[in-house]
């Protein structure tokens, strides 16, 4: 009773003084007393080369009573004052002769809007590919210090190229995280490494373990634009199911709402975006209506298509008056020898590009747009790069309706393309354009992606634009720059040191420099002098306005031109020679010698070396020396809701006589719907029941179908349904035979008579009791093709 009346008055009491102070009549808490304990709040008090900021030790306190002492203030890490938002909008594969901004064909009025208000960068620089990009735009380091020599896919065991960031290498979103910005990355990501990408992690090089606190996009190389592999964080999600769905717009709205979040509940808080659409990478998804605003502009070909950019681009004074046209390669045909039916097809192919890369400025406008009607441009720090490398040769020279061909060293021919003319750029094709236009995009260079031995593969046109302090809006800015400078950049506007430590690793110094020395002084000397380049054996390096390179094999050349000690080099003296149209190698031997020898110098320094020109073994990881999840295992054991698993992540049942097994119960009426599947509709196999009979089909490339059907439905009842392929060996992608057993019981063989050597596909996994993303087959419907029984386990076996 005494107990429960001291409650009682406590709790009038209480009550009575909350009323008083809500009534305004009574304080919450007295003044400050000295001796009061009082934590350190001034930002720039704080030592930013350490992060995380470690946070100071609370004062210890003798008041027994909370309401006579002062709540002393909350230890927060913020930005610097005036910290601008930071907007990075990165094009995929784009040239630096596509956008209208420099002079291409491609209109880009938000591009050019944004340069109009800020700086063109005509003399900036990538790596020549993509994962090396991302990878050097995100850390400011070098990419073979960021161990990524090469994409995630054929990363090896050799320092440089092992596909995995080390703790040395802190990104940019990291340090600007801890140092109070909020950070989100939409888009393409392609920087985990491929055997990393499993539910069983680790996920310390997912985006957000990397910095970002959101992320929402896809983790490989490219992505189905109608049907991706999405992540939001660390989950995989399913493709929204909404008519005429992109996934460009689909990230666009993403990052918009983030943003709003973001300034809506924390005003004062600065913003990192990462906006990295797929865009224009292959496949070349778009919408019709974005496809015909180009109808027919693409007649006169490729040839009269660099002539035109060319002029564009002097008028435009992102090139010199006086730069002469680099020859093309000599495996680009001459526009006027081709056939009809392959300049109807190539036009078309390029009228896909083009929408594409529209329809990507179009969404990237809607961001912009949205960050302005917030009020947050005038300090907003915004990099358009158009293109993380040079325009793409991949495509082989009669382009691709099914990029899966190309990784597959399948050459499509041009009739069979054309039976799909209607069908390019829709969710059906899964396209690239003929590689005389990649080189048309790269205009005035030679050469394209993959070829870091020349502009043409490593020159990308970029923008800079941030109202409150670039003042000489609408100019040019020649300083030669590379990827790795804008990490620099972007630290030096937000006020930010480099850190030495993060999370108690030393850290790697920045190898970039700052570009903000060229925003009030377009004749400011450069400060980045020296850089070396290199993929796969293709290398140059770059030293006070000289360039010395080699073409060590082009993107459609199915081997190296040479053994790496005997590649034959070029010279250009860039400061004379914007376009790279005087080999002065014969003329100026000596140079030539100096820049060799300060190629190997940096390319030990920065663990470029061994040089690595291996192409197909490089995709094994048995030949490749990087780890492998199923290396000594003949057999996997897969349950219901396991889906997405990507070929990293899977038994490799390529080129081998392998087994499948499943364990289901069949219900009354009999089953429907997917088993098992690997990959979709532009190569895959899968095991499904249709009309209550197992199958199963191998689609090969989308260019055929093989299937293999058992004569009668299954009873109900508990069954195991067994599906065996006998390889017929010989050449890597040989047929087979296919046979399905019930309950141990052959019930029917078939006749699979080619398979896919290589790779089944870039963006799509294997799923247990559902096909998602794109069907296998036309047997089912796409998004509707769950099991209707039940599986106990899947087990796939190698048969040796």
């Amino acid at each position: 009773m005494n107990t429960r009346m001291t409650l009682i008055g406590a709790a009038t009491v209480i009550s009575g003084a909350l009323l008083g102070w809500l009534a305004g009549t009574a304080p919450l808490s007295r003044p400050a007393r000295a001796g009061d304990g009082q934590a350190p709040t001034a930002a720039d008090a704080l030592d930013r080369t350490v992060l995380p900021i470690p946070e100071p030790n609370p004062p210890r306190i003798t008041e027994l009573d909370a309401r006579n002492v002062k709540t002393p203030p909350r230890f927060n890490v913020t930005a610097p004052a005036g910290a601008p938002n930071v907007l990075i909008v990165l094009i995929d594969d784009m040239g630096f002769g596509q956008s209208s901004a420099f002079g291409g064909p491609i209109r880009m009025p938000n591009a050019e809007r944004l340069a109009a208000g800020g700086l063109k960068y005509n003399r900036f620089h990538t790596t020549a590919l993509c994962s090396p990009t991302r990878a050097a735009l995100l850390t400011g380091r070098n990419h073979h210090v960021c161990n990524m020599g090469s994409i995630t896919e054929s990363a090896t065991g050799f320092p440089g190229q092992t596909g995995q960031r080390p703790d040395s290498v802190t990104p940019l979103a990291e340090m600007l995280r801890l140092n109070g910005f909020a950070t989100g990355a939409f888009g393409k990501s392609h920087e985990t490494a491929v055997w990393e990408v499993s539910p069983s992690g680790p996920t310390n090089r997912w985006p957000t373990r990397s910095g970002f606190d959101r992320f929402y996009g896809f983790l490989g190389g490219e992505a189905n634009q109608w049907a991706p592999a999405i992540f939001d964080g660390l989950s995989r999600v399913e493709t929204p199911n909404t008519p005429g769905y992109h996934f460009l717009t689909d990230m666009t709205d993403r990052a918009i709402g983030w943003v709003h979040s973001v300034k809506s509940i924390t005003p004062d808080k600065p913003f990192f975006l990462y906006y990295a659409p797929g865009a224009t990478h292959a496949p070349h998804h778009v919408p019709k209506e974005w496809i015909e605003r180009y109808r027919g502009q693409f007649d006169g070909g490729w040839d009269r298509l660099r002539e035109e950019t060319l002029a564009r681009q002097k008028q435009l004074g992102v090139v010199p008056a006086g730069a002469k046209l680099a020859p093309k390669p000599a495996a680009i045909k001459d526009w006027d020898t081709l056939s009809p039916d392959e300049k109807r097809l190539f036009a078309r192919q390029m009228e896909v590009f083009a929408g594409y890369g529209e329809f990507a400025d179009h969404e990237a406008g809607r961001l912009v747009r949205a960050i302005e009607d917030l009020g947050q441009m005038e300090n907003t720090l915004v990099f358009y790069i158009l293109g993380d490398n040079g325009a793409s040769a991949e495509g082989g020279m009669n382009g691709l309706f099914n990029e899966s061909t190309y990784f597959n060293l399948v050459q499509e021919k041009v009739a069979d393309i054309l039976k799909h003319y209607d069908e390019l750029g829709g969710p059906k094709s899964y396209g690239h354009y003929a590689a005389g236009w990649a080189v048309a995009g790269d205009t005035p260079f030679t050469w394209t992606k993959q070829i870091a031995a020349n502009y043409g593969g490593t020159r990308n046109g970029m923008i800079v634009h941030w109202p409150r302090r670039i003042k000489s809006s609408g100019q040019v800015r020649s300083q030669w720059h590379h990827v790795i400078d804008v990490a620099p950049t972007i630290l030096e506007a937000a006020g930010l040191p480099e850190p030495r430590s993060v999370n108690g690793v030393a850290q790697t110094p920045i190898e970039g420099v700052s570009m903000i020395y060229s925003f009030d002084d377009p004749k400011a000397a450069d400060r980045h002098t020296t850089q070396y380049f290199e993929i796969f054996g293709n290398r140059a390096i770059y030293h006070d306005g000289w360039l010395a390179g080699t073409v060590h094999r082009a993107a459609w050349e199915p081997k190296p031109r040479a053994p790496l000690e005997n590649d034959t080099w070029e010279l250009y003296d860039t400061r004379l020679d914007f376009s790279l149209a005087d080999n002065l190698a014969a003329k100026e031997p000596a140079k030539l010698r100096e820049l060799q020898e300060l190629f190997l110098r940096e390319a030990v320094k920065y663990r470029v070396l061994p040089l690595d020109d291996r192409l197909v073994e490089r995709m094994n990881p048995n030949l490749s020396g990087r780890p492998d999840l199923m290396a000594g295992r003949t057999s996997l054991t897969v349950y219901p809701g396991m889906t997405g698993m990507m070929e990293n992540a899977f038994l490799n049942v390529k080129n081998s006589s392998h087994a499948i097994e499943a364990e289901l119960e069949i219900p009354a009426g009999g089953a429907e719907g997917v088993v098992l599947c690997q990959a979709g509709r532009f190569g895959g196999w899968s095991l499904y029941f249709k009309g209550g009979r197992p199958t199963y089909t191998y689609n090969w490339l989308g260019l055929e179908r093989f299937t293999v059907t058992a004569p009668e439905p299954l009873p109900p009842g508990k069954t195991r349904v067994r599906f065996v392929f006998a390889y017929d060996g010989g050449a890597p992608g040989s047929g087979g035979t296919g046979t399905i057993l019930v309950n141990g019981r052959k019930v029917v063989e078939g006749r699979i008579a080619r398979t896919q050597p290589v790779i089944f596909s870039a963006d799509e996994g294997a799923d247990v009791g559902v096909d998602e993303g794109t069907p296998v087959t036309d047997d089912y419907n796409e998004r509707d093709n769950r099991f209707t029984g039940t599986i106990g386990k899947v087990t796939i076996e190698l048969l040796r």
